[in-house]
């Protein structure tokens, strides 16, 4: 029983142990690499090497910087409960006369709102102007991908 506790215990430690190349870690950061060595080199954040020599993040490392260096767009906003706001700009606006797409780009996020064209003539939303997508949902679903070198 011991025995299998202790190989649980270990797939799930390689499981929680997600390791990230610079590269990789430089995608999910939103900056070039560069900028990720930058942060190693001054201790922001820390890499260590895989089996095969190359630098690698912990994943929770690198999510803690995400979380640090997450830019709250500067602005007034109304009080609300939703805690999920992405700022960019209106990429496309598809009406006809009852419904419209607005599709925004928010970073490395394009996030696709349907609407009424109403809503749309209000908000004076056109491509190249500013938005921001406030979402509040009672389902999200996550996935995983296979990104990051195994522990």
């Amino acid at each position: 029983m011991e025995a299998a506790q202790q190989g649980a215990s270990a797939r799930l430690e390689c499981l929680t142990m997600t390791q990230l190349r610079v590269r990789e870690a430089a995608d999910l950061l939103g900056v070039s690499e560069d900028t990720v060595r930058r942060w190693i080199e001054r201790g922001t954040l820390t890499a260590g090497t895989d089996e095969s020599g190359r630098k690698v993040l912990d994943g929770a490392e690198v999510a803690r910087a995400a979380r640090e260096h997450a830019r709250t767009p500067s602005g007034r906003h109304a009080r609300t409960s939703a805690r999920n706001r992405f700022t960019g700009l209106v990429t496309a606006v598809t009406t006809d006369t009852v419904m419209a797409q607005v599709e925004l780009q928010c970073g490395p996020f394009r996030v696709v709102s349907l609407m009424s064209t109403e809503a749309v003539q209000e908000l004076g939303l056109a491509p190249g102007s500013v938005a921001t997508a406030v979402v509040k949902a009672t389902t999200v679903l996550v996935e995983a991908e296979s990104i990051g070198v195994p522990a």
